[in-house]
């Protein structure tokens, strides 16, 4: 635990990339299989779920100190961090045990099945035997704020490093929904194993943002233009006779559409499409809160189908008849593509995204400003000579997002935040007018950066008409 409490502050205490893939390097050579798990585990957002509830921590943590909750409470307030201010406030035991990372896993793991009482007793004794440190990054993950600016990018390399494996291959085997509590590292390693996976899902590649005008990217002609669909980024995959529908955010969703489920059944084996779950009906794309009807519920019942019918807009085609094809040019995936499409011939099931058909930029940048009236976010630009990598890589795929819709509105009411922010009004409520009469619409708390929000408490504070207790 200690090692891997020196390497949260290391990569807490630094913005440089290699600094960090350093650390974490020099991390993974000194630690255990079972301890490197965790940390993949937990810096790529397979986190334990909350145990204890933070109105207790806090109360445990001020009888711990011997001091009143007040008191506490304003010891937060100008820590501004609720795992640090307990760290600081319980005393310090001189001689430590040195337990590792796996070990206070399984003990916070350990505390769901326990009773109030036990469970104070045993976060009591927790602290008695950790250094401030290591404290710091166990109530982290008590409380479930474990949070490190660590990208699956950075872990991948990372990883790929003191594997010495290629980082493709890395990172399609942290994809899908491997259980740090099972697997161990040298499976997660293996070529067998990640071979045998059949439901794994490629990373995902992803656009940056056009910088500017579209026309500094060259020739038109070079270009393939889509639209850019609100819907749930997905990977259909058939291997081996087996479906699985995958989610940009790793979350296997094949029983939440079974009407694609049986779509994609319909592949040869050894396919994997990568497209946009959309709801479509009567040759149309509805809005995507229609498709959110859905997501949520436990029970598909056919009403919820009919008035909420998917369908896959194909993008590209990562793996054909079990070869992995992503280094291919974007040009022949996309004809492959089409040709499975078509033979497919699966109807609004799955489609394939339309290619807008321009000449110009300015023909391209005409076509954009008519996006909300087909539900897209704007335009997809894609080099037809790309692979398909993974992350975010700059270069050859951008995403010409449509100018958000703005409102003008009247802040009638400001709060202060919580933790670091208490000290500042962070918490917004705005209205509009209806006549003379100011009615309220919408709240905010975040959005602005700490300078922003230094500049907007002063001008707020400056601006008080009147005073409700904490709001102005």
């Amino acid at each position: 635990m200690k090692a891997f409490a020196d390497l949260f502050y290391q990569l807490d205490q630094t913005n440089k990339t290699n600094e960090k893939v350093e650390a974490i390097v020099a991390y993974m050579r000194v630690a255990s299989p079972e301890d490197i798990v965790w940390m993949l585990a937990l810096f790529t957002g397979k986190r334990p779920k909350r145990i204890v509830n933070s109105t207790f921590i806090r109360q445990w943590a001020a009888e711990k100190a011997g001091i009143p909750l007040w008191l506490f409470e304003e010891c937060y307030t100008t820590a501004g961090d609720l795992s640090e201010t307990i760290a600081l406030l319980i005393p310090q035991q001189k001689n430590k045990q040195g337990y590792s990372l796996t070990y206070w896993i399984e003990f916070l793991l350990s505390l769901g099945i326990l009773p109030e009482g036990l469970r104070k007793e045993a976060i009591m004794d927790a602290w008695d035997r950790l250094s401030p440190n290591e404290a710091f990054v166990f109530n982290k993950l008590t409380s479930s704020t474990f949070r490190v600016g660590i990208s699956q990018g950075l872990m991948v390399r990372a990883l790929g490093i003191y594997s010495q494996q290629e980082p493709s291959l890395i990172a399609h085997k942290l994809m899908g929904n491997w259980e740090p509590m099972t697997l161990k590292l040298s499976e997660l390693l293996s070529a067998d194993q990640y071979k045998a996976d059949l439901t794994k899902p490629y990373p995902f590649y992803l656009a940056y943002a056009v910088e500017g005008e579209p026309e500094k990217l060259g020739p038109i002609e070079e270009w393939q233009l889509e639209g850019k669909w609100d819907g749930i980024r997905s990977q259909l995959i058939k291997r081996d006779g087996k479906v699985s529908i995958w989610s940009r955010g790793e979350d296997l969703i094949t029983d939440r559409f079974p009407e694609l489920e049986a779509a994609v059944n319909a592949f040869p084996n050894g396919t994997v499409v990568d497209g946009e779950i959309l709801p479509f009906l009567d040759g149309r794309i509805l809005s995507f809160n229609i498709l959110q009807t859905r997501i949520g519920r436990k029970k598909l019942t056919p009403k919820i189908l009919s008035e909420a019918p998917a369908s896959v807009f194909a993008y590209d085609l990562l793996e054909w008849k079990g070869e992995d094809i992503r280094q291919w040019s974007l040009h022949k995936r996309r004809e492959m593509l089409a040709e499975l499409v078509e033979k497919a011939d699966l109807g609004q099931r799955l489609q394939l995204s339309p290619v807008l058909e321009v000449s110009s930029w300015a023909e391209a940048a005409e076509s954009r400003t008519h996006s909300r009236e087909i539900n897209a976010e704007g335009l997809m630009i894609k080099n037809l000579a790309s692979p398909y990598l993974s992350g975010r890589k700059k270069g050859d795929w951008w995403k010409w997002k449509i100018d958000p819709l703005t409102i003008d509105a009247v802040l009638i009411y400001a709060q202060r935040g919580t933790g670091r922010r208490a000290s500042l009004y962070t918490d917004f409520t705005f209205a509009v007018w209806k006549g003379e009469e100011l009615v309220t619409f919408a709240k905010a708390y975040s959005g602005l950066t700490d300078k922003e929000l230094v500049e907007a408490d002063k001008w707020i504070r400056a601006n008080t008409i009147e005073r409700f207790g904490p709001v102005r």
